[in-house]
């Protein structure tokens, strides 16, 4: 894992918000570089600040990563990470897209944002398993992913 990641994200708990935002059939990804410059596709989300509200901090990551005006929806499900020295707890809400042009966004801690795309379920799990966020691994279809529910351990 990289240093900087490490030292930035890493020995402690970190609560984040996630937003599944589709546009048709297709889910908006991000493509983060890191772990030994690999791609990493998730869903757009990141770190709740100290004060912040869940619905807030949906927006402003959302604006950050791809440029998008959305409006944060209903909780849908959670899930936990743990791989030392990570540990994040992730929570995932629908978004809805309001305005905006999609653009690849910045990170404003760390430069890891390459890209933001939309996919079709079936071209991600196209993808390298490791190259894609864990909820993927638990859904077969567009489907699946709408009505996942409930907290998973990745």
């Amino acid at each position: 894992m990289d240093t900087e990641i490490a030292r930035v994200y890493g020995n402690r708990v970190r609560i984040r918000v996630c937003g599944l935002c589709w546009h048709t059939d297709k889910l908006l990804m991000v493509n983060h570089k890191f772990l030994n410059e690999s791609d990493f596709w998730a869903p757009p989300g990141g770190g709740v600040e100290l004060g912040e509200s869940l619905e807030d901090a949906l927006k402003r990551e959302f604006q950050e990563e791809t440029n998008l005006i959305v409006k944060p929806g209903k909780f849908i499900f959670g899930c936990e990470f743990i791989q030392s020295p990570l540990h994040a707890i992730e929570l995932f809400f629908e978004a809805t897209r309001l305005s905006g042009d999609l653009q690849t966004g910045k990170d404003p801690e760390l430069p890891l944002i390459q890209g933001a795309a939309f996919f079709t379920i079936e071209e991600i799990r196209a993808l390298p398993p490791d190259q894609v966020h864990g909820i993927f691994k638990l859904v077969k279809d567009a489907n699946d992913l709408r009505t996942l529910n409930g907290f998973y351990k990745l």
